[in-house]
Order: structure tokens, then sequence, then C-alpha cells
């Protein structure tokens, strides 16, 4: 006998959105439940909550707390920006990677990062300075925090090997996060490492995550010059 198909979160949010499309829920529409429409299909609520979820996400569905699910009024187009890791980022280009760790200290958090994260005074965190290269070429400066209490395997892990980043998305999810992107002239420390003049203008990142509200990690990322980061949606 045939096993049957497993529904999953893919089905149900391929067919919500096919139900969004032909006006069956139309704008402002209140949605079935999760409960009633993990009935519906026949799969875990957990299964409905991811679709309904991504959904959300890309502005298709507006979910409120008491007030259900309900089609957007407005359906905003949204950017996508996904968590790469550097070493994908310079593959993609063609280029060799390479990876060195610059400096490791275990220290209590300083104010900025406190108030920033929302950490408790004086939390003890893993601040690492890095180095990304892309065919032995400076690629970007990262400047990396890490929160022990969220992370407790950090402060004995073999960063020598291991960029940080792609530890910790082995290591730890995050259910939040924080991103900003500006331009920033190049102190003389970083100018040093990015092989540039210092005022040299350089794209910047600042990215920082939680899981279930306990700060995870921030990280202040300087790439070479003239890079350019593309989004889709």
């Amino acid at each position: 006998m045939q096993q049957q198909k497993k529904t999953s979160f893919q089905d149900v949010r391929d067919e919500v959105m096919r139900r969004i499309e032909a006006r069956v829920w139309d704008q402002g529409a209140l949605l079935p439940t999760e409960a009633d429409l993990a009935e519906e299909f026949g799969c875990a609520r957990a299964t409905v909550n991811r679709a309904l979820r991504e959904l959300a996400d890309r502005g298709i569905i507006d979910r409120k707390r008491k007030s259900g699910t309900r089609v957007a009024t407005l359906p905003v187009k949204q950017a996508k920006l996904e968590i790469a890791t550097t070493r994908r980022l310079v593959e993609e280009r063609n280029a060799t990677y390479r990876y060195a760790l610059v400096s490791r200290s275990l220290q209590p958090a300083p104010g900025w990062l406190s108030s920033q994260m929302g950490l408790a005074i004086n939390a003890q965190v893993l601040h690492m300075e890095v180095m990304h290269y892309a065919d032995g070429q400076p690629f970007h400066f990262e400047d990396r925090w890490i929160n022990i209490a969220a992370v407790p395997a950090s402060e004995t892990a073999d960063f020598s090997e291991t960029p940080p980043g792609e530890w910790l998305l082995a290591a730890v999810p995050f259910s939040n996060a924080e991103v900003s992107f500006f331009a920033s002239a190049a102190d003389a420390k970083i100018a040093d490492y990015m092989a540039c003049p210092p005022g040299t203008a350089l794209f910047q990142m600042e990215r920082s995550t939680w899981f279930q509200d306990q700060p995870v990690t921030f990280a202040r990322m300087s790439f070479q010059p003239g890079y350019r980061m593309r989004s889709r949606y």
C-alpha cells in the first residue's frame, strides 16, 4: 500500500496563498484559526504556524494576538535578506576563501553593548576580531561579541579554523534579528586591516540576534571598498 504524502508547511503556505489570490479570502478577511487549518489539512498546528509566519514575513497576511490572522489590506513587497556565511559570499564570486582569528578575549560587556542588546550589567561576553579574505585580499573585518549566558559552549570553542559566524549558525538558532547598513570612514585600525587609506568610505553592516528574547550575538562588519549587497523581493 502506498503511503500517503505528509502535508508540509510549504503545502499549507501555497494553498493559503492560492486562496488569497483567488479571492476566496479577500483583503481584510479573517482566516480560520490555526487549529481549524491544521484539522483541514491533516497536519500539526506547528506546521500551519510556520506556513503563516512565512506569509506574514512576506507581508501577505497580518497576524495579531487575540484578534487573529487577516489577509493584508495593502500587501507589501518585502525584501528578503538571507544571512549567508562570508565563506559563501566569497565562493559565489569564484574566489578562494581564507579566514584568520585576530584576537579573542573574555570580558564584561561594555556599556554600549549592554544597552544595545539588553544584556545584564557586567554580563560575560566573548569578544573576537577576525579577518576574511578573498583570493588573499581583504574581504571584510569582523568585530564580534557573543553572550556567554546564551551560548556557553562558545567560551571554550575553537575558533582558530572555524569563523564565529559559521559556528553560531550551526550551534544556536535565532528567533529575532536586527540588521542595519551604513557607510563609515575607515579609522586607522580598520584601514590597516582592509589595506586602504584611512578615511576611505566602507560599507558596514551591524547585525544583532536574539533567541527567545535572550541576546545571542552582535557583529559589526566592514567590507572591502566598492562592496555591494543585493537583495531580492
